[in-house]
Order: C-alpha cells, then sequence, then structure tokens
C-alpha cells in the first residue's frame, strides 16, 4: 500500500502522511504528475476502459496501445469495490471524489452507470464524477441523485468537425448539461484541447455564447486545457494533424508554445469574466506550473 503526503488546504499545519489504499484494482489513486505540471492527486474510478468515440487526439489511443474497444468490469466487483472504499478507515475520515472518466468515457455504458451512481446515493461523504462527450443521460434524468457530478467535454464546431468522430455535436452536449443542470445536478464544463486554428477566437467564442445561453448562470466549474502531444498517443494517432505545432517539451508530452497557451487562456479569462462567471472558478488541466503561477490560476480541478 502506497503512502502519500497530504495537506490539509485551510489550515497552515505541516502535512501528514497515511497510507492510500488501491481497491481491487477498481478505486486507485492517479499520483503520476510530473514535477513541472499542475495537476491535483485524484482517485480514479476504473469500472471500464476504451471510449466508443474516435477523437483524433485521444490520449487513451496511447494508454491502450491503440485498442479504445469499450470494455467494462463485471458491474458486481465494482460495486464491490465502491462498498470497501466507503468503509475503508482512509475514505472514512476523508470525503473523496471519484472519476470514473479518465480511462473511459462515463457514459457509454448508461445502464452500468447507472448501478454505480445508485451506490453513491446509499451515503452522503464521498461523490462520483462522471466526464463525457455522451448525451446518454436519460437515466439520470429518470432519477436525479445528488452524490452524482456531471462534466461535459466540449469543444469549438470547428474542432468537432475536424477531430472529434463519432461523437454528439457540441450544441446537444450542452443541451444534455443543461437539462441536467435543470434537473438539480451540479453540473461542470471541460473545453480541452482547445486548438487555437485559424479563426478560433470567433469559434470559441460562439462555442461560450452557445454555453451561457443554455446555462445563463455557467457551468459550477470550467476547466481549460490545450493540446498534449504525450509519446504514446503520437504513436497510436491514426492522425496526426491536430498535433502541428507541439514544440515545446514538458512533463506532460509536447505543447504548443508557452507564448501561444497564455494568449488562448488570457482570452478565456476574458470572456468568461465579460459573462460575468466567477474565474476563480476556471482551472487549467495538466498545464506547466510556471504558466499557471503566471496567470495566477487556482489549482481547484475538475477531477477533485
Amino acid at each position: 500500500m502506497a503512502r502519500i503526503t497530504l495537506f490539509d488546504l485551510n489550515s497552515k499545519a505541516k502535512p501528514y502522511e497515511e497510507p492510500v489504499p488501491n481497491i481491487d484494482g477498481v478505486v486507485v489513486y492517479f499520483d503520476k504528475t510530473p514535477d513541472d505540471i499542475v495537476c491535483p492527486h485524484f482517485w480514479e474510478l476504473r469500472w471500464a476502459f476504451g471510449c466508443p468515440f474516435d477523437c483524433a487526439y485521444c490520449y487513451l489511443q496511447g494508454t491502450a496501445r491503440g485498442q479504445k474497444t469499450p470494455r467494462p468490469r463485471k458491474i458486481g466487483g465494482v460495486l464491490a469495490a465502491i462498498e470497501k472504499a466507503f468503509n475503508h478507515p482512509y475514505f472514512i475520515k476523508h470525503p473523496s471524489i471519484f472519476n470514473s472518466g479518465e480511462l473511459a468515457d462515463s457514459l457509454m455504458f448508461p445502464e452500468l452507470m447507472a448501478h454505480i451512481a445508485d451506490k453513491f446515493e446509499q451515503q452522503t461523504k464521498h461523490k462520483l464524477l462522471l466526464l463525457t462527450k455522451s448525451t446518454n443521460t436519460k437515466f439520470l434524468l429518470e432519477k436525479p441523485r445528488t452524490q452524482t457530478i456531471v462534466s461535459f467535454s466540449i469543444n469549438a464546431n470547428e474542432i468537432w468537425q475536424r477531430w472529434e468522430h463519432k461523437t454528439p455535436a457540441p450544441e446537444k452536449r450542452i443541451e444534455a448539461a443543461s437539462s441536467l443542470q435543470k434537473a438539480g445536478y451540479e453540473v461542470r464544463a471541460r473545453i480541452d484541447p482547445i486548438f487555437p486554428v485559424e479563426g478560433w477566437r470567433d469559434h470559441y467564442s460562439r462555442l461560450l455564447e452557445l454555453l451561457f445561453e443554455y446555462l445563463p448562470n455557467g457551468p459550477e466549474h470550467i476547466t481549460l486545457g490545450m493540446p498534449r502531444g504525450l509519446k504514446k498517443t503520437l504513436i497510436y494517432s491514426r492522425d496526426r494533424s491536430w498535433a502541428e505545432g507541439l514544440t515545446e517539451k514538458s512533463g506532460w508530452g509536447r505543447k504548443l508554445p508557452a507564448e501561444q497557451r497564455r494568449e488562448v487562456y488570457l482570452f478565456f479569462l476574458r470572456n468568461l469574466r465579460a459573462f460575468g462567471f466567477d474565474t476563480e472558478k476556471v482551472a487549467l488541466c495538466k498545464e506547466t506550473s510556471l504558466l499557471v503561477k503566471e496567470l495566477g490560476m487556482g489549482q481547484r480541478c475538475n477531477c477533485i
């Protein structure tokens, strides 16, 4: 059992150490963040692997060595592991978010995810995070759940048409997000990866207009990110046109030059403020600590 140093963010107390469980390979702690990257550690719920969508830039291509065919674990084992986590001494003391969308689209098997979401309703301390490009939200609307957070990955239409194959249109995803927010769910948004293609300001301005048209007060939280060319992702990507211009090396793959990334993030921050959105609720995904510090961004993250 690994050990991790934990910090109480609400005090100036010194960090303390506790054993961190890996429960049946289902509830697993992500702690692989390189030194130069801002990415808070978080809990993965490995209920399934793969994705039915065919985004050209998807990192799962590298993670699974090109094998992205959706495959779930046996639901009984997943539910048993979650129950162990709920009763584990570590989790009893530390309210946690379980991210079900790191190695799979969270809604690719909605009939199985319904059982998992129902499991989280049996307690009030921990939350289930769904990360998705899907609109398979019918089961969520049929029975609203207080322990489930839904985070939609969205992008500009131009990017969707170029590289997000087999996915619902961005407006359909935003419409689904709006329906869930109205039903009482905490809804978050990821605009990631942002590609500064020709006319990108217009493309992403229209995306933000659409987002705030359907969600007038905005999502609870917005995560921004830019393309990350991990070595294995580049090896297994059939279409690498998305990776053009990734010249800067980092601990999390190749990136666009820092000056270009800074320009994009400042554009989003200015526009989000114009919509009245609190930019304290905006975070950058797997960005360099140098740029995060320069922009004065916090470390609140979609995954925690």
